[in-house]
């Protein structure tokens, strides 16, 4: 028979006093022994009653000398038991903070957590990760006081000292968490494996929730962790301790700023009032999220009654000084990151130190390669391990970006730990490449260049127009932002180059909010170049710019005239007539035909002189929509169809690129003729036709949006609902992207209504 199947004091106790026929109450009559003590005893509360009560009791049963010395020796083991697994006052909930605010879906998560099933044999952990200052820790032990009452046997917590230099070992937890189970010292195994096996064996045996704070590694939580039953654990780490199996995970993130406000606004208490809502509002967006960085905030506020919550904003909005706001007393945020940095190998820290001067939100491994200085899998490497301990955010599509605040603690420690001469190489290193890889992507789409023939062997290889659009796309914030740094260098010919080579790009992105700083920068490097043809150029582009729905006319005549000016200056004959061309527009946009169409018949003039076929085609197009603008529809379809024949004679001269994006535009327009001439049939074939080759084109904008609205009602008027009903949809979707509410939100109605 095993220990456990031996019977105990309260079993033996009941039989004897049974066999000798007593109640409870004769049993306590004549032992002296009260009945509800007696009741303790035979159902297993006291399991090792005082040995005078026990010699009393048998007395009373009048038990011979072996059955009583085996009830005195019971009674015995079990007072022995009982000190063994009294708490121990060890390990004890740290105090939680009164003005806890949010994670309410968090909470959730950890009150089903104390009540999910697991298989046999399998603890039920919970794994909480996430960066520096989100207040892990905090939430655990909130979250433990709430889920208290689910764990009679009790709550411990313990420190594991993750992120010091010599964290916790296991066995010194297990000794600890034994302790605090009951166990005395000189009962502690001293085999690694026996004593957490104790340990899984006094889990399994009750309801305890074990907090395991700041966790280092796999290897050092494991012996940790329940084997099965009840209990529970819970562990806090920065790393993502991806070798856990089984466990329930759960990323902590930053605080939304509704809740980053409700917790500012605890904390200061009454203090709040005398701050407006917009300055508490700023002073969270420029936390971060972080509860860290909103206590440090809150608290410095609450030291200082005298000092003014707008002040302290504007400090903090102040980048080269923001680290340095972020520290009260003994708390400062910088340690905190520092603690995760002193983590890393000196590889993965120079890596780190140097992203900090990538412009954008967010980078691949390929420009992390390109900043560290290494090959493409060090880098994978590097970021493997920020990301295990916080220090980035991997997201979609192999993206990686720093928390705000993090991004400046890396650009300290670049500034400390780098010379001035090395942080410039590293910044032109960086400018430079991402500057000739954004040239080498928009010339992707640039009559006369395409396809690199000599692809540059130090930039990533773009093997298609889609893999050089989706390159611009997700990398604008840094290719721009290496712009801006560039110029700030002077280093003009790299910045025009970037400008110049977006020109045809920027048509199939004729809604993105970068283009007007874009060709602002291009303009200003010609003019420090002392090119005006090339500033002429860029001035016509910033025209172009202005005059894409909705539209500013005015600034298209300004930029159109000191365009017009600089190129008559130049002798530059293609940018005078293009600055004809821009004013043709901005006089449309007015509503001024006959001037309009005056231009660029000037411009279309200009443009056949000097054998520009591509340009002559596209200001005979503008004419031809001054004419449909006038509802002069059967003219205007005249002239769309006779430059259809031109973009389909292979001998027309035009570069085959620009026939290729002309051509569905042109049928869009031919579409909008035919409906306005009762032609409905004709018109939905040319629309559908044209909408097909903007989808191969990717190049969806306005004018698409614009066809599918028109498509949509003519599908209509055929009685074609269902196809209606998806053109509305598909028109509501491209006008949400372009940014237009309003007509999303009408077709929307109409697609609804038409169902």
């Amino acid at each position: 028979m095993s220990e456990t199947d031996r019977p105990g004091f309260g079993e033996v106790l009941r039989g004897h006093r049974r066999a000798a026929r007593l109640t409870l109450e004769q049993l306590a009559e004549v032992s002296g022994v009260s009945a509800r003590t007696l009741s303790d005893m035979e159902r297993g509360r006291s399991k090792g009653p005082q040995a005078r009560s026990v010699t009393a009791l048998a007395g009373a049963l009048k038990l011979d000398d072996a059955a009583r010395e085996r009830l005195i020796e019971l009674a015995r083991e079990g007072r022995l038991r009982d000190h063994w697994t009294r708490r121990s006052g060890l390990c004890e909930l740290p105090r939680s903070v009164e003005d806890f605010t949010g994670r309410g879906e968090e909470l959730i998560w950890l009150s089903e957590l104390v009540y999910a099933e697991s298989s046999p044999g399998v603890g039920v952990v919970g794994l909480i990760t996430g960066s520096a200052g989100l207040g892990k820790t905090t939430f655990a032990v909130r979250a433990a006081y709430s889920v208290r009452p689910s764990f009679p046997d009790g709550v411990l917590f313990l420190d594991l000292f993750g992120m010091s230099q010599q964290p916790l070992t296991a066995d010194d937890a297990l000794r600890l968490l034994l302790r605090a189970l009951g166990v005395a010292d000189q009962r502690v195994p001293g085999d690694p494996h026996e004593r957490a096996s104790l340990y899984r064996s006094l889990l399994r045996d009750r309801r305890v929730l074990v907090v395991l704070d700041n966790a280092a590694s796999e290897e050092q939580v494991r012996p940790l962790l329940p084997g099965g039953g009840a209990s529970r654990a819970l562990i806090t780490t920065r790393r993502l301790l991806a070798g856990l199996e089984g466990v329930r995970r759960l990323v902590l993130g930053p605080l939304p700023l509704p809740e980053s406000t409700e917790l500012l606004t605890e904390i200061l208490g009454e203090r709040s009032a005398r701050a407006k809502e917009s300055t508490l509002a700023l002073l969270c967006e420029l936390c971060g999220g972080l509860p860290l960085a909103l206590r440090i905030i809150g608290n410095r506020l609450l030291s200082r009654p005298d000092w003014d919550a707008a002040e302290l904003a504007a400090r903090l909005a102040d980048e080269e000084r923001r680290l340095d706001q972020f520290k009260a007393g003994d708390l400062k945020i910088a340690n905190a990151f520092g603690m995760s940095y002193e983590q890393l190998a000196h590889p993965t820290r120079r890596v780190f130190r140097n992203l900090a001067v990538v412009p954008g939100r967010d980078f691949d491994a390929v420009l992390t390669a390109v900043a560290g200085g290494m090959p493409i899998a060090d880098a994978w490497d590097a970021l493997d391990e920020l990301v295990d301990l916080g220090l980035l955010h991997d997201g979609a599509e192999g993206r990686y970006r720093f928390h705000d605040l993090v991004r400046l603690f890396a650009r300290d420690r670049l500034q400390e730990e780098e010379t001035a001469t090395g942080q410039q190489a590293l910044t032109e290193r960086v400018t430079s490449w991402l500057l000739r890889m954004a040239t080498t992507s928009g010339r992707w789409f640039e009559p006369g260049y395409g396809r690199p023939d000599r692809p540059d062997p130090d930039l990533a290889v773009l093997s298609s127009e889609e893999e050089a659009d989706g390159w611009l796309r997700v990398n604008v914030d840094n290719w721009l932002g290496a712009m801006r740094v560039a110029a700030g260098n002077s280093r003009h010919s790299l910045v025009l180059d970037c400008a110049e080579s977006m020109h045809w790009f920027s048509d199939r992105w004729a809604h993105s909010p970068h283009w007007q700083e874009v060709f602002a920068l291009g303009a200003a490097a010609a003019g420090a170049l002392g090119d005006p043809a090339q500033q002429a150029t860029q001035l016509n582009y910033l025209a172009w710019v202005h005059s894409v729905p909705p539209g500013d006319p005015e600034a298209v005549l300004r930029y159109a005239a000191e365009a017009l000016e600089l190129a008559i200056r130049a002798d530059a004959t293609a940018q005078i007539a293009w600055s004809h061309e821009y004013t043709a527009e901005a006089l449309l946009l007015l509503g001024r035909h006959d001037g309009a169409i005056e231009s660029s018949s000037r411009a279309a003039e200009m443009f056949r002189s000097i054998g520009d076929m591509d340009s002559y085609v596209q200001s005979n197009a503008a004419i031809a929509k001054c004419l449909f603008e006038e509802g002069r529809y059967a003219e205007a379809l005249e002239r769309y169809l006779g430059l259809l024949a031109v973009l389909d004679d292979p001998e027309s001269g035009m570069t085959s690129s620009v026939v290729v994006h002309s051509r569905p535009l042109a049928l869009l327009r031919i579409g909008s003729c035919l409906r306005h001439l009762g032609r409905r049939a004709e018109a939905i074939s040319a629309l559908s036709e044209g909408i097909d080759l903007v989808d191969e084109l990717r190049a969806s904008d306005y004018r698409q949006a614009d066809a599918l609205e028109t498509l949509a009602s003519l599908l209509a008027d055929e009685g074609r609902t269902d196809e209606s009903r998806r053109a509305y949809r598909r028109a509501a979707q491209v006008f949400e992207s372009i940014g237009d509410t309003t007509a999303s939100s009408r077709c929307q109605a109409l697609a609804t209504a038409a169902a």
